[in-house]
C-alpha cells in the first residue's frame, strides 16, 4: 500500500458564511456591487426589490416603491428574510439615479 501527500484538492475548504470573520469567495466577498433601477414592492409588506434583488437595510426614506435608485451593497445568499422572493442584497448606500 502506498501513500501520497495530500494535494490542495484533498484538503477541506474553509468555512465561510454569516458566522465567519473572514469573507469567502464569490458573492460574500469584499467587493461591493451596484444596482440601478426602479424599486418595486414585493408580495409581502415592507419588501422592496430592484430587478429581482431583495433590498435589505438601507435608508427607507430613500428606498421606497417607485423610486429610481442606484444602490450599492453586496449579495448575501445566506441572509434570512420573510419576503420569500428575490436574491438578498444588503444595501450599504442608496441614492436617486
Amino acid at each position: 500500500m502506498t501513500s501520497r501527500a495530500e494535494q490542495p484538492e484533498d484538503l477541506p475548504l474553509p468555512v465561510t458564511g454569516a458566522r465567519s470573520k473572514e469573507p469567502g469567495p464569490g458573492p460574500r466577498g469584499p467587493s461591493p456591487s451596484t444596482l440601478t433601477g426602479t424599486v418595486a414592492a414585493g408580495v409581502e409588506p415592507n419588501c422592496l426589490l430592484i430587478d429581482g434583488f431583495l433590498l435589505i437595510g438601507g435608508d427607507r426614506s430613500v428606498i421606497r416603491a417607485g423610486a429610481r435608485l442606484t444602490v450599492a451593497g453586496r449579495v448575501d445568499p445566506l441572509a434570512r428574510s420573510t419576503c420569500q422572493q428575490g436574491v438578498p442584497f444588503v444595501v450599504s448606500r442608496a441614492a436617486p439615479a
